[in-house]
């Protein structure tokens, strides 16, 4: 697997963007502001884009980013579910963006139509084909699964500097790695282009910069 120096600093973010939220749980003692949905989006993310840590060994490096950000996140939404204080001062009322039917079931269509029409999925047995499969769904639904955070953050309107710094360093990750896939396509040699992935990290990007444009 190729590394550069943005892809370095996209994961250095990427981790810095989660160790902030464990912060602000643990310091200020609430989940207030936190959206629990999304946590569970990002969870489900990493749950269906990694399958290949049981079937695949890349790197020392890349399979233990891969464990932190499962164990993270899963840590995350076990203590704002279940442990106290944070479960009882986790906002139910404010959190209510439908991501089951607007972002969940959607992603799910769209990368079955396109693990379909691609036919990406020809010639490979059953168990490939679902983990493509899974993976296709993965980036579609790492690009909106922020969307329940910021809304939730609209909603209070004032929003905590740790929190803001979340999302923020949420947002600069996606992009450094989209900087990566242009340096990649310019100077790996036989790199092979993704334009869905390109797109969804697109996406991913203007959401936040609509969210910090109009905050």
């Amino acid at each position: 697997m190729s590394m550069n120096i943005f892809r370095l600093c996209g994961d250095a973010c990427h981790i810095l963007s989660i160790i902030i939220l464990l912060r602000r749980l643990l310091t200020a003692r609430n989940a207030q502001g936190i959206s629990l949905r999304s946590q569970e989006l990002y969870f489900l993310v990493f749950a269906t884009r990694y399958t290949d840590l049981v079937t695949t060994y890349y790197s020392m490096y890349n399979s233990v980013f891969k464990i932190l950000y499962l164990v993270s996140t899963a840590g995350i939404v076990y203590i704002i579910r279940y442990k106290e204080p944070f479960c009882s001062t986790y906002d139910k009322a404010q959190d209510t963006f439908r991501h089951i039917e607007f972002v969940v079931l959607p992603c799910l269509a769209l990368a079955t139509l396109t693990h379909i029409i691609s036919g990406e999925g020809v010639g490979l047995d059953l168990f490939r084909f679902i983990q493509e499969l899974l993976w296709m769904f993965s980036i579609y639904l790492e690009a909106v699964a922020i969307l329940p955070q910021l809304t939730l953050l609209r909603r209070y309107q004032m929003i905590e500097n740790l929190t803001g710094n979340y999302v923020f360093f949420r947002g600069l990750y996606r992009f450094l790695y989209i900087i990566n896939w242009i340096y990649r396509a310019h100077y790996e040699p036989g790199y092979r282009h993704h334009y869905i992935v390109y797109a969804c990290g697109c996406i991913q990007v203007i959401l936040y910069i609509e969210f910090f444009y109009y905050w």
